[in-house]
C-alpha cells in the first residue's frame, strides 16, 4: 500500500515534500492510483473526462491531426502520432477508428506511438487496441522514443490529454509576516498524514518573479502549486519535435488566473466517486489528486525551447473550429442525438467546456 511506503519514508528521513507524496500516491509501482485504479473514469469511476462522453471528442482531434498530417513533406512517407499518458488506451481507439474509417490512404501510413513508463497500464492498453495491433508501438520514455525516430527526432504529431495535470506538484505557502514562500510537506502524527510547513529557498521562476504589488495583498498560508516535472517533460517533448505539432489539452489557467489572490487554497484536489475529497491527504493510493495546469509556464517553455505557439484556447473553441471544417467538407454532415449530447457535454461551460483549455505548439 502507499500509505505504508509512504509512513516509511517519513519515519526513516523526516517530513516529506508534498510533490513525494502526491508521486508515491499516484505512481507507486503496483499499489499507486494509476497504477491499480483502470476504471476510474466515467459514471462508475471518480471522474468524468473528455474521452468518457463518447468517440465523438477521439473523432474530432483525429480529423484535425489528418489535417496536419497532410501537410508533411511528401518525404515524410510515415507519420507518426504519438499519445503521452494513454490510460486505457481508449481515445486512441477512437483516432483509430476515424482514420481507418475516413481517411485510409492516411490510415495507411499512419504509426500511433504510445509513452507510457508503467508495464501494467500498457497491458491494458494492448488489450483495448489489439485490433491496431500491427499499427501501435509501445516506449516507456524519450530516450526509448529516440532509438526508433530518425535521427533522434519526431516528425509528427505528439499530444497529450489530461497529462500535465497528473504530474506531481509543489505546493508553496505564502508568510505574510515573514515576507517568504516555504514549502508545504507532509508529516505525521500518530497514523495520521498532516501538513507541515518546509523552508525553501528553491522556487519556481514564475512566483519567485511575483510582483511585490501582488504579494502585498496575498494573505498569509495562501498556497499555490508548481510543477516542474511538467515543465520539464514538455521541454523534453519539444526537444524531441524536428517537425510537427505538440499539444496539450488539460484544466489549466493563464497566468494571470493561476496567481488570483482570491484563491487561497491553491487549485490541488482529490477526486473519490466524483465527489472532491475533503482531505487531500487521506486514503493515498485510493483517490486522485490533481492540481490545475499553469499554462503560462507550459507556453514559456516551448517557446524557449524554439516552438511556436500556434494557438491557446479554451476546448470549445478548439473543437468547435475542428467541428466547423469537418462539417464544411461533410465529413460530419449531421450529429445524432447521442453525438449532440457529447458535444454539448465537451462544449458547455456548466460541463467541461469551463476549464479546459488547449495549447498547441510547432516546429516546422
Amino acid at each position: 500500500m502507499p500509505n505504508t511506503i509512504i509512513r516509511e519514508e517519513i519515519l526513516k528521513s523526516g517530513a516529506i515534500p508534498f510533490a513525494r507524496f502526491m508521486e508515491l500516491a499516484l505512481y507507486c509501482p503496483e499499489t499507486g492510483y494509476y497504477e491499480t485504479q483502470k476504471n476510474t473514469v466515467g459514471r462508475a469511476g471518480d471522474f468524468v473526462t473528455s474521452v468518457s462522453t463518447g468517440s465523438l471528442f477521439g473523432e474530432l482531434l483525429a480529423f484535425q491531426f489528418a489535417e496536419w498530417l497532410a501537410e508533411f513533406p511528401i518525404a515524410d512517407c510515415r507519420f507518426p502520432i504519438i499519445e503521452a499518458g494513454a490510460h486505457d488506451g481508449k481515445l486512441a481507439a477512437d483516432i483509430l477508428n476515424w482514420l481507418e474509417k475516413y481517411r485510409p490512404q492516411l490510415f495507411a501510413r499512419t504509426e500511433y506511438f504510445i509513452l507510457e513508463p508503467s508495464p501494467t497500464r500498457q497491458q491494458w492498453q494492448k488489450e483495448t487496441l489489439k485490433s491496431f495491433a500491427p499499427k501501435v508501438s509501445w516506449f516507456t520514455d524519450f530516450e526509448n522514443l529516440k532509438l526508433r525516430a530518425k535521427n533522434s527526432k519526431l516528425h509528427g504529431v505528439l499530444f497529450g490529454n489530461e497529462l500535465l495535470d497528473a504530474f506531481p506538484v509543489r505546493r508553496l505557502g505564502w508568510d505574510a509576516k515573514g515576507k517568504s514562500w516555504f514549502e508545504w510537506g507532509v508529516t505525521l502524527d500518530g497514523e495520521k498524514f498532516v501538513w507541515t510547513k518546509i523552508s525553501t529557498t528553491d522556487l519556481p521562476s514564475a512566483i519567485s518573479q511575483l510582483p511585490s504589488s501582488l504579494l502585498a495583498v496575498l494573505s498569509d498560508n495562501y498556497t499555490i502549486e508548481a510543477s516542474p516535472a511538467a515543465e520539464n517533460w514538455w521541454r523534453e517533448a519539444a526537444g524531441i519535435l524536428a517537425h510537427g505539432k505538440l499539444v496539450a489539452i488539460d484544466y489549466g489557467f493563464n497566468g494571470e488566473e493561476q496567481f488570483s489572490p482570491a484563491r487561497v487554497n491553491g487549485t490541488l484536489r482529490a477526486y473519490h466517486r466524483h465527489r472532491v475529497a475533503d482531505d487531500l491527504l487521506a486514503q493515498p493510493g485510493e483517490q486522485d489528486l490533481t492540481a490545475h495546469v499553469n499554462f503560462a509556464a507550459i507556453q514559456k517553455v516551448g517557446e524557449e525551447a524554439g516552438l511556436k505557439t500556434e494557438n491557446y484556447c479554451r476546448q470549445p473553441q478548439f473543437l468547435t473550429r475542428i467541428f466547423q471544417k469537418a462539417v464544411k467538407e461533410k465529413t460530419f454532415a449531421s450529429l445524432d442525438a447521442k453525438q449532440i449530447r457529447q458535444f454539448q457535454t465537451l462544449t458547455h461551460p456548466d460541463h467541461l467546456g469551463r476549464a479546459f483549455r488547449v495549447l498547441v505548439q510547432s516546429r516546422t
